[in-house]
């Protein structure tokens, strides 16, 4: 992880700023700010906090439902998932 919970945007660095940003929000969950099946803020509240085009919030939400860390309830949000729970889907057993 190459950006910590309380970096910025970095519009100059060689790393994506979706890339950033999903190292920013897994720190931010590593450090406590969002329980497991809890929701992170909505899409719109990371464009405003962070600068970005929407499609780069999606994106990078994305990217961390991919790697287990995040998960989409539809109509609900997107939530942290449980330490653990890579590849498994919520409520499954």
């Amino acid at each position: 992880m190459e950006f910590g919970p309380d970096d910025q945007i970095d519009y100059e660095h060689p790393v994506t700023p979706y890339r950033q940003l999903g190292d920013i929000l897994r720190a931010r969950i590593e450090r406590g700010d969002w329980s497991p099946n809890r929701p992170i803020p909505s899409e719109a509240r990371l464009v405003q906090e962070y600068g970005l085009a929407r499609t780069t919030v999606r994106r990078t939400i994305k990217l961390l439902v991919d790697e287990g860390v995040l998960f989409v309830v539809p109509q609900r949000g997107t939530y942290v998932a449980e330490p653990g729970a890579e590849g498994e889907s919520p409520g499954k057993a």
